[in-house]
């Protein structure tokens, strides 16, 4: 009889035994749904009672604006710290009767501190993140009670791809996790020195460039190439300080154009034409009434009709020199006004000038 008992309790026993073992795979597998309970039950009456107690917990309330603070709200600091599972997670059921070792405690901040030191000291923050391969940068950050470091959305990515809450790297199972903000840090201070290198090598870059514009290279090729951009640089500051009004201009040479035109289409009226002999008596009793006696060039005195002197036997004592009488009514010794044209060089004919009055003129010689 007493066998019998004793066979039926250990039969009771191994039996619990093998059912608190099954729960406690399937908890730490995240397998709820095929736990001992009925899991559809279970859920249906959480539901139920959740939903009496918002009914029960529900109240009418009336917002009239009054009591609402004016203090702003409190900013929390972004760099802060924290535990992501601050609480052990329930006993199972073979944890519960010893069978298996309970979860450890949670890590005091002195155990955080160290964990995170061992990380600094491996400089997991500096390298990728294990499961992503790629940079931290601003993303949150957790650190593991093992001292690994992930991205948090890649770690819980991981969970809910292996149902299974263990590290990736070291496979320790129930972890703790922690928010740091290690590879934020490290990003900030990466991005401010790259960003003063590349503001640096600019500031460098420019005192260069303006030491080359200044100084003169020693190489020759270099030295001729630097003097002919400074010459043509003082040319281009002296063209810029000068009026280059080009409308005012044109203007100005098509009114000295317009100028020319017309003292030339005078000359032609004047020269271009012959004079006839009525022209030429007019011209010359013009001449008369100004009694002119001696040649403005010579000083002598000019041979008119009647003033050729001669001897008794009836030939003149000396060859009198031909008058010529010009367009202008002016006269002149004809010998002195050839020497002067060819003389005056710049003229041309029919464009030389009178020696008194300047104007253009014909001639004609006058007989004796």
């Amino acid at each position: 009889m007493l066998r019998n008992k004793d066979h039926s309790s250990k039969k009771d026993n191994l039996a619990v035994t093998a059912v608190a073992l099954q729960d406690h795979i399937l908890h730490d597998l995240q397998l709820g749904h095929l736990s001992v309970a009925d899991y559809s039950k279970t859920k249906i009456q959480k539901k139920e009672k959740r939903s009496k107690a918002l009914k029960r917990d529900a109240k009418a309330v009336v917002d009239t604006g009054l009591k609402k603070s004016s203090q702003s709200p409190k900013v929390e600091d972004p760099e802060k710290e924290y535990v992501l599972d601050p609480t052990p997670p329930p006993l199972t059921l073979a944890q519960k009767l010893g069978l298996l070792a309970p979860p450890p405690l949670p890590l005091s901040s002195d155990e955080w501190e160290k964990v995170k030191q061992r990380s600094i000291l491996h400089g997991d923050s500096l390298q990728p993140c294990p499961i992503c391969k790629e940079e931290f940068e601003l993303r949150p950050q957790v650190l593991l009670s093992c001292s690994h470091v992930f991205h948090r959305a890649c770690l819980q990515a991981f969970e809910k791809f292996t149902n299974k809450k263990t590290c990736p790297l070291c496979r320790k199972n129930q972890y703790q996790t922690r928010v740091i903000h290690d590879g934020a840090r490290l990003f900030r201070v990466k991005c401010a020195t790259r960003i003063q290198a590349y503001w640096r090598g600019h500031i460098v870059r420019k005192w260069y460039r303006n030491l080359r514009k200044t100084v003169p290279p020693k190489d020759a090729k270099l030295r001729r190439k630097f003097f002919e951009e400074k010459f043509t640089e003082i040319s281009h500051r002296i063209l810029c300080s000068y009026d280059t009004n080009i409308e005012e201009l044109f203007s100005e040479i098509d009114h000295c154009l317009a100028v020319n035109r017309s003292i030339l289409q005078q000359l032609n009226e004047k020269c271009g034409h012959e004079l006839t002999d009525e022209d030429w008596e007019r011209i010359q009793v013009q001449a008369a009434r100004r009694e002119i006696y001696e040649c403005s060039i010579c000083l002598t005195p000019l041979s008119l009709h009647g003033d050729c002197r001669r001897t008794a036997g009836g030939t003149s004592s000396q060859r009198p020199r031909e008058t010529v009488l010009l367009s202008c009514a002016h006269l002149f010794h004809h010998t002195c006004l050839l020497a002067l044209e060819e003389f005056s060089l710049g003229d041309s004919s029919p464009f030389h000038a009178c020696p008194l009055c300047r104007s253009c003129y014909q001639k004609k010689i006058l007989e004796c």
